[in-house]
């Protein structure tokens, strides 16, 4: 049943992709679910509930960015989970556990990761969000919205997210760079040190080349 219900879930969770921002796509949850495979057999996860998690996490988001990001995604994303498992035939244990998972995975709110599987997700959520392909999706969101390539000098506290000054680099500056401070398992924070150092080797290149100094 296990691998059924993998087979049976993942393109009921595709189908929410099909209209989500490209920062945000199908190809996200399928590096989440790569990163979920490979952290969590190191912090003895179970993988059924962290595979059907990992596919599930985000299906929430174009209902909740249509409606102007009003509603969480992760607790909608719980909420379609449930409804989607219970078709799908898994037992009220299963389907808990996903629902818990993907609730918690954005950690805000006072939903809070308890379940190692739910650690791991979140972390492996994280970890897409920085390092190489990190500043990859900070560039594509920024073009999404309209924003100029880059300002080294970017003032966070004079600017507006979804404005032409919302770059990768004040994206970074505002969110990115403190990631590897909130990481749930040991597998998760190595990982993160070493996003993160690439992180700040890049954009260190970049003011430096934007300023004329390379």
């Amino acid at each position: 049943m296990t691998g059924k219900l993998c087979f049976l879930v993942e393109p009921l969770a595709k189908s929410h992709f099909e209209s989500v921002r490209g920062s945000h796509g199908w190809d996200h949850v399928q590096r989440v679910l790569k990163l979920c495979e490979h952290i969590g057999p190191l912090e003895g996860c179970d993988m059924t509930v962290l595979r059907l998690a990992a596919l599930l996490h985000d299906i929430g988001r174009n209902e909740s960015d249509a409606g102007g990001g009003e509603t969480c995604h992760a607790q909608l994303g719980a909420e379609m989970a449930r409804g989607i498992l219970k078709e799908a035939g898994a037992d009220e244990a299963l389907i808990g556990a996903v629902a818990h998972c993907v609730e918690t995975h954005r950690f805000r709110r006072g939903a809070v990761p308890v379940s190692m599987e739910a650690k791991v997700l979140f972390d492996a959520d994280k970890l897409d969000g920085i390092g190489a392909v990190g500043i990859g999706r900070a560039f594509l969101f920024a073009g999404e919205i309209g924003a100029m390539l880059h300002d080294p000098d970017v003032d966070i506290e004079k600017t507006e997210s979804y404005t032409e000054d919302d770059t990768a680099y004040r994206e970074y500056l505002v969110k990115l760079r403190h990631v590897k401070d909130r990481m749930q398992t040991k597998t998760g924070k190595a990982m993160a040190e070493e996003r993160h150092s690439f992180m700040e080797l890049f954009f260190g290149r970049l003011n430096a080349e934007t300023r004329g100094e390379l």
